[in-house]
């Protein structure tokens, strides 16, 4: 039809100007394209709705037409754009050649697709079958999701007839019993009942008569008497034991989903600091799973659950969360709009302080020769190597060889800070704790006093210090690890072994299993350190320590050992 008519006197078009790109019928093209004008010399055509240029131009030279083609972006582009263009620097080919090779390769496709023609209505038929499947195997499973939903509304609805049939018979007999104690008072009124009853044996004149009757009513009138002074009802009127909980059968029913076991939260990789980063895992045989949802909640928030976003990998990150607090983790999964039980819960107890974070300290007396220390700076090693060997044969009399100390890259100069790190279960002596940057200064300058700590009498850190306790806060406190085991020291009035199995007298019990992962307090204000098992937030000791100076995380590590910081602990400092 032509574009300019109007109804009701819309013409159907007579030809169409590939340059206007609209039809017309005789009058308009003619009232739109006069003689004498530009619009006259316009290319028009048989009526189309098809205004394709006959020559492509260049979308960016809108003056050229493409003349080439780009092997590159695999698009037709003109020269300018292979002279100075975004195709400078790109292969191009003529057109007349890549009309030729996609021809050619257009035609190969077709015709292998004409010979694949029985493959294909072989996989059309198969498609047919699988919708048809899929719709009988749909209409099945409603079926039978509307059979259980029937037997579990038959369910219900019996338990239900049963208990509000109990409920009716128990008022029932208990109405008939009030009733009846009400007719027995009742005739203790006067004119009715027991009291006129008796009222008319006193009008009896023959004395037999009134003796065979007064004995067997004057028992009666007892019991009425007795009755009056000892008032209980029948009946009890209240049905507490009739109140019914169903929450438990709510929740069960909440939860019912179409089979599959629940995600499992995966203690080992799961970490929890000022942030959480919860993993976990789904069953080998699971279905695929649309997405999952983590909840937790704090131990003092009444039992409030918190729900994050939708997670669609197998970990999640919760922020800000309480120092010093327990917190429940459990996630479920959605499949199909459904969700699947939650997963048992599991807890996790927070630091004490929010979370320090450093890199191990390339620079400040860091012995390249004994340690090593990775690219990432968070993990450092010691190698019962030949340096080590060395330093043994050097040493002509006494028993002690160098610890080589390194530190984190950060100091400490107030509030409260917590970190954590696993130290390898190989590892033969390593001291983990903190000191200060003058005590630093002497162990890094005088290698005497790390050789042997007897050397400096407020060092009070190996195998035979571990009997020594001082009173006078130091401006250091380090414990030992090595093979497996945690030597805590021994307790003074400025310390405390929170384990209550730990005497302080006895070694023996002093030396506890190394946890898998070791945590670290430091109160700088408090003037106080504590050391802690990181996995349980169990306090393994604590004591007072100086904190007149800035204090660094100190590590000493002698012999084969090596010291793994938490990932929390760097992440504030590294890109992963």
């Amino acid at each position: 039809m032509c574009n300019v008519c109007k109804p009701p006197t819309h013409q159907e078009a007579t030809k169409s100007c590939m340059d206007c790109k609209a039809s017309y019928c005789n009058e308009c093209f003619k009232l739109h394209h006069p003689w004498g004008t530009p619009k006259a010399q316009h290319e028009y055509v048989g009526p189309t709705t098809n205004f394709r240029p006959k020559v492509l131009m260049c979308p960016e030279h809108e003056m050229e037409k493409v003349n080439m083609y780009c092997e590159v972006c695999r698009r037709p582009v003109c020269h300018l754009c292979k002279l100075g263009g975004s195709h400078a620097n790109h292969k191009v080919t003529s057109m007349s050649s890549a009309y030729k090779i996609l021809k050619e390769k257009l035609a190969k496709s077709i015709h292998y697709l004409i010979s694949k023609e029985d493959q294909v209505r072989t996989q059309i038929t198969e498609l047919d079958r699988l919708i048809s499947q899929t719709e009988e195997n749909g209409q099945l499973a409603e079926r039978q999701a509307n059979e259980h939903f029937e037997r579990l509304f038959e369910t219900l609805q019996e338990r239900k007839s049963e208990m509000l049939r109990s409920i009716e018979q128990s008022r029932n007999r208990r109405i008939d019993q009030l009733k009846g104690q009400v007719e027995e008072y009742q005739g203790m009124l006067e004119n009715s009942g027991l009291v006129g009853y008796a009222q008319e044996v006193l009008k009896e004149t023959d004395q037999s008569c009134f003796v065979q009757t007064a004995k067997q009513l004057h028992v009666r009138i007892q019991k009425a008497t007795e009755s009056l002074k000892t008032f209980h009802p029948s009946a009890d009127p209240c049905f507490d034991e009739f109140v019914l909980d169903t929450s438990k059968e709510e929740t069960l029913l909440k939860e019912m989903c179409f089979g599959g076991d629940p995600p499992l939260i995966d203690w080992s990789h799961s970490r929890v600091y000022n942030e959480a980063s919860i993993y976990w895992r789904l069953s080998e045989d699971h279905l695929p799973t649309d997405h999952h949802v983590l909840e937790y909640r704090n131990g003092e928030d009444n039992g409030v659950w918190r729900a994050t976003d939708r997670v669609y990998g197998s970990s999640a990150l919760v922020h800000d969360l309480e120092p010093d607090s327990q917190y429940s983790f459990r996630v479920r999964s959605c499949r199909n709009s459904m969700f699947s039980p939650y997963s048992p819960e599991v807890s996790f107890h927070t630091p004490p302080a929010p979370v320090f974070n450093f890199l191990f300290s390339d620079k400040c007396g860091f012995s390249t020769e004994r340690l090593i220390l990775n690219n990432r700076r968070d993990a450092v090693e010691s190698v019962a190597g030949m340096a080590f060997l060395l330093s043994a044969e050097r040493v002509q009399t006494g028993s002690y060889i160098g610890l080589d100390y390194i530190i984190g890259d950060t100091g400490i100069s107030q509030g409260r800070h917590y970190w954590a790190f696993k130290v390898e279960p190989y590892s033969y002596t390593i001291k983990v704790g903190v000191a200060s940057d003058t005590k630093l200064a002497e162990w890094f300058h005088n290698p005497r006093d790390t050789s042997s700590p007897r050397y400096d009498h407020d060092s009070g850190h190996d195998s035979g210090s571990e009997d020594a306790c001082y009173e006078l806060s130091q401006p250091f406190t380090l414990i030992t690890l090595g093979m497996g085991k945690v030597f805590i020291p021994k307790a003074s009035s400025s310390s405390s072994v929170s384990n209550a199995n730990v005497s302080s007298g006895d070694s023996g019990n002093r030396v506890l299993p190394m946890p898998q992962r070791l945590g670290i307090c430091l109160d700088y204000d408090a003037h106080r350190v504590y050391f802690y098992d990181a996995d349980t937030m169990r306090c393994l000791f604590e004591r007072q320590v100086d904190c007149s100076g800035t204090m660094f995380p100190a590590f000493g590590l002698m012999g084969s050992g090596k010291v793994q910081l938490e990932e929390f602990i760097t992440a504030k400092k590294l890109t992963f």
